[in-house]
């Protein structure tokens, strides 16, 4: 329980009854949020896995994920915001808003796919 105390300390996120886990996301959604930002820089894929523990499904994971993606977007302090996000350690920040586009644009393709016809691997 410790450490997943210092998750969502570090994440923000107030803890529902039934807590969601990335396991619990399609194979398609891991891909195109978990995979795409790890591919780019570990630290962003805290957030995002993060992000799983506060949703209750797919649906709402996917639709905090584009919702904080466009938050970021817009904030207008991006370099204190890449500063806290990669823990004092920031990318170039052309690299992190094209990658933050490519998972936009994935979520968008996710989407796409009717529900029965995505795949899982736990469930």
């Amino acid at each position: 329980m410790n450490c997943l105390v210092s998750i969502f300390g570090i994440c923000g996120i107030n803890v529902k009854s039934n807590v969601m886990d990335t396991d619990y996301l399609s194979n398609e959604t891991y891909e195109a949020v978990i995979v795409t930002a790890e591919r780019f820089n570990h630290d962003l894929t805290l957030r995002f896995g993060c992000l799983s523990y506060g949703c209750e499904n797919e649906y709402e994971y996917l639709q905090k994920a584009e919702k904080m993606i466009k938050k970021w977007q817009k904030e207008k302090y991006f370099e204190d915001l890449m500063d806290d996000i990669f823990f004092g350690k920031p990318p170039k920040e052309e690299d992190f808003r094209n990658t933050l586009s490519k998972i936009l644009n994935n979520i968008n393709e996710v989407r796409k796919i009717p529900f029965e016809k995505r795949t899982f691997e736990f469930q």
